[in-house]
């Protein structure tokens, strides 16, 4: 039998993630967004601290590496960062993305490494580490979705790895502390099986000799989440640096950071469904209250425009959470449900968005009204993680394959 109640546990933590997202996240958006303003570094930094004080994002760690042992519980993590979402999609983002680094540790590296790099984030007692970020370095300017295309190479020199390459759109470039790349091992490999036994992860410490980024890149929309390019520039690191030992055996492989990617499109499609829901509660507010004769939620035009965004977000959520139930349940997703569900979020909040503005009139293009700067962040959903075309494809490949 499906339940779709939350337990008590998921309650008390979406709770402190809503509060948190309606007492801090979403003034400080607020504060500098509607002054045209980007939000200074150390007002990014005190925000990271606080939801670090709280252990608002240590649920995904195991117990073992200073957690709270909510590995699999994938539904809280939709949870949360729908919230999240909610507030200001780029902090949410910012927030967020050391998560994805320390995902692919878990997933590919070793008892040891898992230790070493993961504890790094999960110590609220640490002052150093409550603002410590990480980056997940996989886009390159030529590859994006297909991975199997990466020219970033690693290349074993002795007691060591030298990587060489230059990864584009890097959440947390500007700012990490810790990178974890993934690099070609095998770059004359032409075949399909063997580039991809030769995909690596490495990691990276901020200060290695080779290591630069650029500046932050200047977006249309969530604002508070650092782009950059990462160059690496005959890069040497230790050979324990490769996750999964050095040869690669020990840890989950390049098939576990696959993994690690289809529980990424859940999270974007949760992010996206906080964004939609933050629009329709504002247009639904502002419907109500706007009178032209009546108040304008009473023309049909209007409430069914309303009506169609309950339903579409809603239909949004339920697509998230069986994914990641799925997930969690370790279920084969043998029709894409990740891909689905990313590809109907993002694409939803981009449809509520649109519908927000219009319905706010010529108000809803003025910059202290919230919903045009929901759409910019919106549009970016329908891009990263895989584009909306790459999920039909994957999606349409999966239905290609069912018998029946």
């Amino acid at each position: 039998m499906v339940d779709f109640a939350l337990t008590d546990e998921q309650r008390m933590m979406r709770d402190m993630a809503r509060d948190f997202a309606a007492q801090q996240i979403r003034p400080l958006a607020n504060k500098y967004y509607r002054q045209d303003l980007r939000i200074p570094a150390e007002e990014l930094d005190d925000l990271i601290k606080k939801a670090n004080q709280l252990r608002l994002l240590d649920y995904f760690y195991p117990e073992e590496l200073g957690g709270l042992g909510m590995t699999e519980d994938r539904i809280l993590t939709c949870v949360i960062l729908e919230e999240l979402g909610w507030a200001d999609a780029g902090i949410a983002v910012h927030l967020n993305c050391s998560t994805l680094a320390a995902k692919a540790i878990h997933a590919m590296g070793t008892e040891e490494q898992q230790r070493k790099h993961i504890h790094g984030f999960t110590n609220p007692d640490n002052e150093a580490k409550l603002t410590r970020n990480a980056a997940f370095c996989l886009t390159e300017p030529g590859a994006g979705s297909h991975v199997l295309d990466l020219a970033t190479t690693a290349k074993r020199n002795g007691q060591g790895w030298v990587l060489n390459g230059t990864k584009m759109f890097i959440t947390n470039g500007g700012r990490a502390d810790l990178y974890v790349v993934v690099a070609q091992t095998n770059p004359d490999a032409q075949g399909t099986a063997d580039r991809a036994a030769g995909l690596a992860g490495f990691v990276v410490e901020r200060g290695t000799p080779g290591l630069s980024t650029s500046a932050d890149f200047k977006k249309w929309g969530v604002l508070a989440s650092n782009t950059t390019e990462v160059v690496f520039d005959n890069v040497r690191i230790p050979l324990e640096n490769r996750l999964g030992g050095p040869d690669g055996t020990e840890g989950g492989g390049m098939g576990a950071v696959y993994e690690t990617l289809e529980t990424t499109r859940v999270g974007v499609a949760a992010l996206a469904v906080g964004i939609a829901r933050a629009a329709f509660e504002t247009t639904l507010a502002y419907a109500k209250q706007r009178v032209q004769k009546k108040p304008i939620i009473q023309f049909q035009a209007v409430s069914h425009k309303l009506a169609d965004m309950e339903a579409e977000i809603s239909a949004a959520r339920l697509l998230t959470w069986r994914a990641a139930w799925m997930i969690g349940a370790k279920l084969p997703l043998d029709r894409a449900e990740a891909s689905q569900a990313k590809y109907y979020a993002s694409e939803t909040a981009v449809r509520v968005c649109t519908d927000a503005i219009q319905i706010h009139g010529g108000y809803g293009f003025m910059k202290e009204y919230d919903v045009g700067r929901w759409l910019n962040d919106a549009l970016v959903f329908r891009i990263w993680e895989g584009t909306s075309e790459i999920q039909k494809n994957t999606i349409a490949r999966f239905l290609s394959n069912l018998e029946g």
